[in-house]
């Protein structure tokens, strides 16, 4: 599974072929800064990186009295890697929701039919996830615990209900 800034990068790329500059200037766009902080030089050396590992290609580009700048393209080794992130990313819980966020930006690398069941296999699981959760929480227990970790554990329930909230949203845009 890739990293986060390496799944953000793969997306944008998978979209179109994109210098580093470029890639730069769409994160600053979609204001991506507010919710997932990836630094100019996180997008430099996950570039390198994701060459490395042959998942992107970069051709060198001339235009004008500019420097050379490589423009990367996604590989077919670079796109079946994003997208089982992608449905990995989906089909898993984490109270790290970034993850899941930017697989969400991506939703539209695959067809109507298979958003809508990864949305629904995901909001299944989230359920699941709740109801665990939930059958932790009972008189017995909460006498046994301290307040703060009752307390914990309801706010992680809260994470799911805004997890499950929002998948519902997505699947209502399908």
């Amino acid at each position: 599974m890739l990293s986060k800034p390496a799944t953000m990068l793969l997306g944008l790329i998978y979209e179109k072929p994109l210098n580093a500059y470029e890639i730069i200037k769409l994160l600053n766009y979609m204001n991506v800064k507010w919710w997932f902080n990836i630094a100019d030089s996180t997008v430099y050396s996950t570039l390198k990186t994701l060459e490395r590992k042959e998942f992107i290609t970069g051709s060198t580009e001339k235009v004008g009295n500019m420097p050379d700048r490589t423009v990367y393209s996604l590989s077919e080794k670079g796109k079946n890697e994003f997208t089982d992130t992608l449905k990995a990313s989906i089909l898993q819980f984490n109270y790290d929701t970034n993850i899941f966020s930017i697989a969400a930006f991506f939703l539209d690398i695959f067809t109507p039919d298979e958003k809508q069941k990864l949305l629904q296999e995901r909001l299944a699981f989230l359920q699941k996830y709740r109801t665990g959760i939930e059958n932790q929480i009972n008189p017995l227990w909460e006498s046994e615990v301290s307040t703060v970790h009752s307390a914990n554990v309801k706010r992680m329930l809260d994470l799911v209900d805004a997890e499950i909230t929002g998948t519902e949203r997505l699947l209502e845009a399908v």
